[in-house]
C-alpha cells in the first residue's frame, strides 16, 4: 500500500477522505495541504505526511493510480509544487 495512503488510514481517515484528498492533489495542491491540515491528523504525523507529499511527487502517482483517478491531472498538479 502506498506510504501515503497507509498513513491516512492509520489515522481512521476514510476511504471517502482519502478519494477527496488525492482529487484535490490532483486538482489544486495547495488547496489539498489546507485539506490534509483539518483531517485531526497529530502535528508530527502532519508533519511526516506533508513531507512525503512535497519531497516525492512519485508516490502521488502511485496513490492516485491505486485510487483509480486521472494521472494526467497529478502531472498538472506536480508542475504547479515546483519552485
Amino acid at each position: 500500500m502506498n506510504p501515503i495512503i497507509a498513513l491516512l488510514k492509520e489515522h481512521n481517515i476514510s476511504d471517502e477522505q482519502i478519494q477527496t484528498v488525492f482529487t484535490q492533489l490532483t486538482e489544486n495542491p495547495m488547496m489539498a495541504m489546507a485539506t490534509i491540515q483539518q483531517l485531526g491528523i497529530p502535528p508530527e504525523k502532519l508533519q511526516q505526511l506533508m513531507a512525503l507529499v512535497m519531497q516525492n511527487p512519485a508516490l502521488i502517482k502511485e496513490a492516485v493510480n491505486e485510487l483509480g483517478l486521472d494521472f494526467e491531472k497529478v502531472e498538472a498538479a506536480k508542475a504547479q509544487l515546483k519552485p
